[in-house]
């Protein structure tokens, strides 16, 4: 059910320090909504590294009836042993990709068939852009074996552009297992681009790792398989894309799992930020010449604080701070501690797990989907992380570490600091899954963030935030005319009395998973936005003065630079 107005104005805050770590309240309405999935890792005793995984989320409203809808990703059977050289292929229902249209009264129905997103093969991460700028979002799905683009006809219906646009990527054995991929714009021609990363060099070869005892048999290191270069497609606006991967300068082997964007030195163009896994992690500093350069070492974001390269696999960027500079963090494993990097506004950042509270509360923990969000709308942006192990026999060596965990929930207290609150936070925090892909929006514009997981091999979960909170809030949905039709890459400053927070637009993060577009602020108490000031990838400025909160306001982008009063 829709409970806030969506307002148009057409084309044309926060307490300094909150009064205690108020926690969440997160409801499972799963099965209440009518969601019901069991992601197919297919785990085998030869323990193929894929199996371990999992798999994302596209949260998005694809038939623009103002109802964030559900995209799930899935696997596909796995013989035991495969074969070599063969790419695994959906063979049976229970293995189809889903789709979930949101009904008027909330509730959620399967229209997978109806809609033509079953899917093919071996599937893993999904993008969510409006790559022709047509108003309808489309859906990008990565995989082992290849990958599909899949058009918006909006008719509810998506047809299989693939082969056309050319974006399937490479179907050579070992060198096409696809992950996380981000729509965005990479030279402001106002057509969305596609950066796809690829996570190493694989096939289904019969190594044992572990050790050689019954039961024991682990799934194997990425250090073993080499690492491969990302696919960066250019958008040509006819329909298809061309593979400018050297030209832009991103032929980088990496091993890429989390996507990420944002303007990190506030030059006023798009910078792309990589988790990679065991190696370390990619910074790619738009030069605004076309080409893009990898700065992760002088940004000083490519190791932890001690110089070691970590398990990177989810990763949220933006400013969590309110300084007005994007900051980074990074999921990993257990031992490890979740990387968080906050940004020094030099185009240097500091590694500030262990001053930001974080180094105590993720040290045994292993971190996949994350997300910065306001969960109480207090105008400081949160933490919530997906968690568990990829090793499911990782107990038996390490007993204090474990393959099913709780979620976290980190409360930003506002001081540059966090605590952790899941504990008190629902019944949801107290349950252990092998949490892996994450989504976040709210799915009943109701003024609060939700969010939807995955876990490997098992159910999906639909957690309904109905954290009780007298603060108000504002969504802003953009619309670009100039820019990209999703706004994705505009950069929003919201000031209320109480100071400013800032939103760099996006469907990339978190771990193989899209994210509602929509822009979402908590104001505190405050009722009325002062100011908001959009730069929209095409360079205009835009700004609006007191806005009033409580309810999604759709912005579009205007003919030029502009300041307008819009209540």
């Amino acid at each position: 059910m829709i409970l806030a107005p969506v307002v148009s104005l057409g084309q044309s805050s926060p307490a300094t320090v909150p009064p205690a770590a108020t926690p969440g309240k997160f409801v499972d309405v799963t099965a209440a909504k009518g969601v019901n999935l069991t992601a197919v890792a297919s785990h085998t005793s030869h323990k193929y590294l894929l199996e371990t995984m999992g798999s994302g989320v596209a949260v998005f409203d694809y038939d623009n009836d103002g109802r964030l809808d559900l995209f799930f990703v899935n696997g596909a059977p796995l013989d035991d042993p495969m074969q070599k050289g063969v790419v695994p292929q959906k063979r049976t229902p229970k293995d189809w990709n889903r789709l979930y249209h949101q009904r008027k009264d909330g509730t959620f129905e399967d229209v997978t068939e109806k809609a033509g997103l079953k899917g093919v093969g071996y599937d893993m991460g999904v993008a969510v852009g409006d790559y022709d700028n047509d108003g309808y979002e489309d859906l990008y799905v990565t995989g082992y074996g290849g990958n599909h683009l899949y058009h918006n006809n909006g008719n509810g219906t998506f047809t299989d552009v693939t082969e056309r646009s050319g974006t399937g990527g490479d179907h050579t054995a070992g060198q096409a297992w696809y992950t996380s991929a981000a729509w965005v714009d990479l030279d402001n021609d106002g057509l969305l681009d596609l950066v796809v990363l690829r996570y190493v060099k694989w096939d289904f070869e019969d190594v044992w790792c572990g050790e050689h005892r019954e039961g024991y048999r682990a799934y194997c290191h990425p250090d073993l398989f080499p690492p491969i270069t990302p696919i960066v497609y250019h958008n040509n606006g006819d329909g298809t894309f061309t593979d400018v991967t050297a030209k832009v300068g991103m032929a980088i082997p990496g091993k890429g799992l989390g996507i990420a964007i944002a303007d990190y030195d506030k030059d006023g163009k798009i910078d792309i930020a990589v988790a990679n896994d065991s190696m370390p992690e990619f910074l790619f500093h738009n030069k605004g010449d076309g080409t893009f350069e990898e700065t992760g070492f002088t940004a000083e974001i490519a190791v932890d604080g001690d110089g070691r390269t970590y398990a990177g696999m989810g990763i949220a960027f933006q400013d969590f701070n309110n300084d007005g500079w994007p900051d980074l963090a990074i999921t990993n494993l257990a031992n490890q501690k979740y990387a968080l990097y906050r940004n020094n506004g030099d185009g240097s950042f500091t590694y500030d797990t262990y001053a930001t509270s974080l180094a105590s509360m993720t040290l045994l923990h292993s971190g996949w989907g994350i997300f910065f969000l306001d969960y109480d709308n207090d105008g400081y942006k949160d933490l919530l992380v997906t968690q568990g192990h990829d090793l499911d026999t990782v107990e038996l060596n390490y007993p204090e570490v474990h393959y099913k965990e709780p979620m976290l929930l980190a409360k930003n207290l506002g001081n540059g600091t966090f605590v952790d609150v899941s504990a008190n936070s629902g019944d949801a925090f107290k349950q252990r899954w092998v949490g892996r892909g994450m989504a976040v929006g709210d799915f009943d514009n109701d003024g609060l963030l939700d969010a939807v997981v995955t876990t490997n091999g098992g159910p999906a979960y639909l957690l309904h935030n109905e954290t009780p909170t007298p603060n108000h809030w504002l969504s802003l949905l953009l619309v670009g005319h100039k820019s990209n039709r999703d706004a994705i890459g505009a950069e929003i400053k919201l000031t209320t009395a109480h100071g400013s927070q800032y939103w760099t637009v996006s469907t990339a993060g978190s771990y193989l998973s899209s994210n509602d577009k929509r822009a979402h602020f908590g104001l505190g108490t405050d009722t009325t936005a002062r100011s908001i000031e959009i730069v929209w990838p095409s360079g205009i400025h835009q700004t609006l003065t007191n806005v009033a909160g409580d309810r999604i306001v759709r912005v579009d982008e205007p003919n030029s630079s502009e300041t307008t009063t819009r209540k």
